[in-house]
């Protein structure tokens, strides 16, 4: 299967650069991948495809606020990405400018708060810093850094809390779970108090999820890792859920992948932690979830193909379509669709 199997044309102004006001206004397309059939409604509208029983899973990772605005000791701006938490102060960073912070460097941020060293570069040119502060690290993350937002994103986001679900608590991704930014707490009640069963596993998302797929043939594109874990108390309701013949409902790609990468040949979901390179494309048999809420992917990315293997890459491009001719957001902030 080839990547240009999976391109569709976007006009750039559809792709959305601000959160709308209220998170669950947002456009919710609806898909049906067994008859293709499609309905345009609002997010809002999410309960009425509900059923009393059914299981609704949600990513509870929070980002990190890993950009890093300071300067080089010396003088000289410089911006800090935080990837990867090596332990004990020291992360795995993309520096800018890469070739004036090289092993070495001493680095300042907010007037003294936090200072840093850089002290390997990595062959993929990414640098290993050891930073050096009093007090919590994600405490002085949280004053001092910036969201990491996607690059396609060039407007300044105003409300940092925009970029976090309503239910994010477990700090680790270097970008949102963008198919819960559409809920609020009030949805969340309304959709409890129909009967369905609402929990969560833990996905970090990673900067790889912006990665394109270079090779054109799809099976020879090297997959991130991400680390994700299901609590024994999750795992717990989708296999009751599961057993009483109920739906279990993937809000997110990262859910989606989660559930999928520790659920069994046989469809039982384990309840354990590690990570996953699982990588899902048209042909994949689905062992756990039975609908999907996703955001509008970027074309001939590994996440468009995952959603294909959902529902049919004809029945998503054909939806796709739809959604460019009737001006649908796209991307992180953009509109929202449901899979079923």
């Amino acid at each position: 299967m080839k990547k240009s199997d999976f391109y569709f044309d976007l006009p750039e102004e559809l792709i959305a650069q601000t959160p709308l006001e209220q998170r669950d206004a947002s456009r919710m397309l609806v898909l049906n991948k067994q008859t293709g059939e499609t309905e345009h409604r609002h997010f809002y509208d999410l309960p009425e495809y509900l059923e009393p029983g059914d299981c609704l899973v949600l990513n509870d990772s929070r980002v990190l606020p890993a950009r890093l605005m300071g300067n080089r000791m010396t003088g000289g701006a410089v911006e800090v990405l935080l990837l990867r938490d090596l332990g004990e102060g020291k992360w795995e960073c993309l520096t800018r400018p890469g070739r004036k912070t090289q092993p070495g460097v001493d680095l300042i941020f907010g007037e003294g708060r936090l200072t840093a060293t850089v002290t390997d570069a990595l062959p993929d040119g990414n640098k290993v810093v050891q930073f050096h502060y009093d007090g919590i690290f994600l405490e002085i993350l949280e004053e001092l850094g910036r969201m990491p937002l996607p690059p396609y994103i060039k407007a300044e986001l105003q409300d940092q809390e925009r970029y976090q679900t309503v239910y994010s608590r477990a700090i680790g991704s270097a970008a949102a779970p963008t198919a819960g930014l559409h809920f609020t707490p009030e949805l969340l009640q309304k959709i409890a108090d129909k009967g369905v069963k609402i929990c969560y596993v833990t996905l970090h998302v990673g900067l790889g999820t912006f990665r394109p797929v270079k090779e054109e043939e799809i099976t020879d594109h090297i997959m991130h890792s991400e680390y994700c874990e299901i609590p024994a108390e999750t795992a717990a309701v989708i296999n009751e859920t599961k057993a009483a013949g109920k739906r279990v409902i993937a809000v997110g790609t990262t859910s989606c992948r989660t559930l999928e990468s520790f659920t069994t040949e046989e469809g039982i979901t384990e309840a354990r932690g590690g990570w996953t390179d699982i990588f899902i494309y048209p042909g994949y048999k689905f062992k756990c979830i039975d609908a999907l809420v996703t955001n509008f992917h970027l074309p001939e990315s590994t996440l468009i193909m995952l959603v294909s293997a959902f529902a049919g890459r004809e029945n998503v491009l054909h939806a796709y379509q739809e959604a460019v001719d009737h001006r649908y957001r796209f991307f992180s902030f953009g509109d929202s669709m449901l899979l079923h």
